[in-house]
């Protein structure tokens, strides 16, 4: 047991960070990987692979993960934003070699293999953006007169512009959604942030109209007889065959035939194999995570922290709706994984990346007072 008069960096750490939110992020990578025992063989045997190769790889994944999360949540503050900021200029640098050089997929280009490891740079972009966005709002509210803002949105414009250009419309969604989160948790006025929704719903009007396969899943599920929706009409049989305990493990008949029942359709195999009610203790998990770490987040008084914590508690919370949504047939199919549940490496090292931030800026830290030049005092973490 670690005593709290020893004063080590393992103790401190112990001491400060937030041991129930810890254990709830371990419980859901704990059911990922049940998650992916149930539902990746029958994917694999039917594209010719060995029958646990997803499921092998998940494990693989999420030792480094495991690995990034508690190393980032020993960082400072300081050094939280620092690795922020060239962790986002790194992605967007792989972003654009990417799109110059990365293979198309499906009419899409998201993904480059670096040193043998295929590499989805928008996945890592997306908590270092929410982290250095957080900075620039908490300046623009301590410094009035630095043009945070005006940076924070030039930020958004190139990351939302690049994504846009592989295209990737989910991601972009989730960004714009967290980034106007964090807008309006800035304090902005109401008059911007509608200005801002509508600018978006204006851009998803135009998506809709000049791309093509966009136009078509909200068609589709707007009508659902207007073109193919095997997979969201499979995921909810799959609801309805689990019922409230389920089928039991392995038995489970929709991740025979669903193409990505290990990735975006996971939630409809737990649902089929375990019943609604693992469902209902998995959107818990997800809720007591998030709203565990807003908590946290608006008990610490420095601008920064409270703005990095909330940023990525609403994007682990957003991205988790979207996909439980689409296995629920409640908005339009979208390529998201549920975090640390399905399958995906850079995904997963994402979040981790991101979660091991949110530990880290919800972590009790002693204040101190510092007089400024002015005479005034200031609490620093």
């Amino acid at each position: 047991m670690l005593s709290r008069e020893e004063r080590n960096p393992l103790s401190d750490w112990w001491w400060t960070v937030d041991r129930p939110l810890l254990g709830a992020i371990i419980g859901l990578m704990l059911c990922g990987v049940i998650l992916s025992l149930a539902a990746s063989p029958p994917v694999a045997t039917r594209i010719g692979l060995d029958a646990f190769h997803f499921f092998n790889r998940h494990v693989l994944f999420l030792l480094p993960s495991f690995v990034v999360l508690i190393g980032v949540s020993f960082l400072s503050p300081r050094q939280i934003r620092r690795s922020a900021v060239v962790i986002l200029f790194i992605s967007l640098a792989l972003i654009v070699v990417t799109l110059a050089i990365g293979p198309e997929v499906k009419g899409s280009r998201r993904w480059i293999t670096l040193l043998g490891v295929n590499i989805q740079a928008s996945e890592m972009a997306k908590p270092a953006f929410v982290v250095v966005a957080a900075w620039l709002f908490s300046e623009s509210a301590r410094r009035p007169d630095m043009p945070a803002t005006s940076m924070a949105l030039v930020l958004l414009l190139t990351l939302v512009s690049l994504l846009v250009m592989e295209p990737d419309f989910g991601q972009t969604m989730l960004i714009l959604m967290v980034w106007g989160a964090l807008f309006f948790i800035a304090g902005m006025r109401m008059i911007w942030v509608a200005g801002l929704a509508g600018a978006a719903a204006a851009g998803l009007f135009g998506a809709y109209l000049f791309v093509p396969h966009v136009a078509g899943r909200i068609k589709r599920f707007m009508n659902p007889a207007s073109g193919d929706t095997f997979q969201v009409d499979t995921a909810m049989e799959a609801f309805s065959n689990g019922g409230w305990f389920g089928l039991g493990p392995g038995e489970g008949i929709a991740k025979r035939s669903l193409p990505d029942s290990h990735t975006d359709f996971v939630f409809a195999v737990a649902a089929e194999e375990f019943g609604i009610v693992l469902c209902l203790a998995l959107v818990a998990l997800f809720a007591f995570i998030v709203i565990r770490t807003l908590s946290r987040a608006y008990a610490t008084e420095d601008g920064f922290a409270r703005f990095g914590a909330s940023g990525l508690a609403i994007l682990m919370g957003v991205q988790a709706a979207i996909n439980i949504s689409v296995n629920l047939q409640l908005i339009p199919a979208k390529g998201m994984t549920l975090p640390f549940i399905s399958y995906g490496g850079s995904s997963m090292v994402s979040l981790a990346y991101g979660v091991g931030m949110m530990l880290a800026l919800t972590r009790q830290r002693p204040r101190m007072e510092i007089t400024d030049a002015a005479g005034g005092v200031r609490s620093y973490a």
